[in-house]
């Protein structure tokens, strides 16, 4: 089993986003996820959470909050508990590239993200990407609602079969 984080850092109502599409033998090849990854050994979900944002994108969050848990449950992947943030408050600067992508500077040098393509996308956009079928699911509750929630999503490779 695994821990993950997963945040969505907001700005003029678009979320920063991570097309996966640098690393061959990723699971998430070509999908479009918020910024996060796995725990290292003895970090709580804050640490881990402000630890990936600045790795991937050179950021460091000042104001974030815990929106729910996620439980991922696979017949071909390890079982995953996913710790879901949103930010709205941060330091540190993003170049923006002619193709509207952005790329993190770090100690006033572009350090491009080796997880993928950084992109900021107006958050009604974002469903049109190309997604996990889950992730769709939890960007609606975070939409919806601002109470704290907890999720179940079942896989059967990599087609979500249940929802609780």
């Amino acid at each position: 089993m695994k821990n993950t984080t997963l945040c969505y850092i907001i700005n003029d109502d678009k979320y920063l986003m991570l097309h996966r599409v640098r690393k061959d033998n990723d699971q998430s090849h070509g999908k479009w996820l918020g910024i996060g990854g796995k725990f290292e050994d003895k970090e709580s979900p804050d640490e881990c959470l402000l630890r990936e944002v600045y790795e991937e994108t050179g950021l460091k969050l000042t104001s974030y909050r815990l929106r729910g848990i996620v439980s991922f449950i696979s017949d071909i992947y390890e079982t995953e508990y996913m710790f879901l943030y949103t930010a709205d408050g941060f330091t540190g600067d993003l170049q923006e590239e002619a193709d509207g992508t952005v790329t993190p500077v770090i100690d006033g040098k572009p350090v491009p993200c080796d997880e993928g393509v950084l992109k900021w996308i107006d958050i009604d956009k974002v469903p049109s990407l190309e997604l996990w079928e889950g992730d769709r699911v939890f960007l609606k509750k975070l939409l919806e609602t601002d109470d704290f929630f907890t999720l179940r999503l079942e896989y059967r490779g990599d087609t979500l079969i249940s929802c609780k």
